[in-house]
């Protein structure tokens, strides 16, 4: 009789993984779209655009919604590579436990949880970047203004996401 034994090894993909391949990039696309549209809602009526710039918010909606939802994604990609990368590297010499903490469960080693910061951080500052420079660069001059409104929507877009510790699910 045949051994039927089958063993599974990085079956498990860490939860942030998961949100960039299908079907699961739908829904995240999805979901990213409808938070970067609120955030940039708040943003419009919290630091009072309309009196400032002379926009109404259906306006500067639609001016800015596709720049900032394409740039977010984009760097939560890069900091999702970052991750990858990093957690491919037991291979290369990396402590696996803090791979494994990486992927796995990252508040069980303080290096995983920096590492996953930083990635973050990453993320966080490229889309600030984005919004800055490029998304509301010709939308709101007043460059105190244009600050303020990139450092709040990177504040609240930053991927959270890849704090969820993968073990929670699986």
């Amino acid at each position: 009789m045949p051994n039927t034994e089958l063993k599974l090894f990085n079956v498990i993909f860490p939860i942030w993984l998961l949100l960039f391949f299908p079907p699961v990039i739908f829904i995240t696309l999805v979901g990213n779209f409808i938070i970067d549209s609120l955030v940039i809602l708040a943003c419009y009526f919290m630091y009072k655009l309309a009196n400032r710039q002379s926009i109404d918010w259906k306006t500067f909606y639609k001016q800015s919604i596709l720049k900032v939802w394409l740039f977010g994604f984009l760097a939560d990609i890069i900091g999702g590579l970052i991750l990858f990368i990093i957690g491919i590297m037991d291979s290369l010499g990396l402590n696996y436990e803090i791979v494994y903490a990486i992927n796995y469960d990252p508040f069980s080693q303080l290096g995983a949880i920096l590492i996953i910061i930083l990635a973050m951080l990453v993320s966080g500052l490229l889309i600030f970047l984005f919004n800055y420079k490029i998304t509301f660069k010709n939308q709101i001059i007043d460059k105190k203004l244009r600050f303020n409104i990139a450092v709040t929507i990177a504040i609240i877009t930053i991927p959270w996401t890849f704090l969820i510790p993968t073990k929670l699910i699986y």
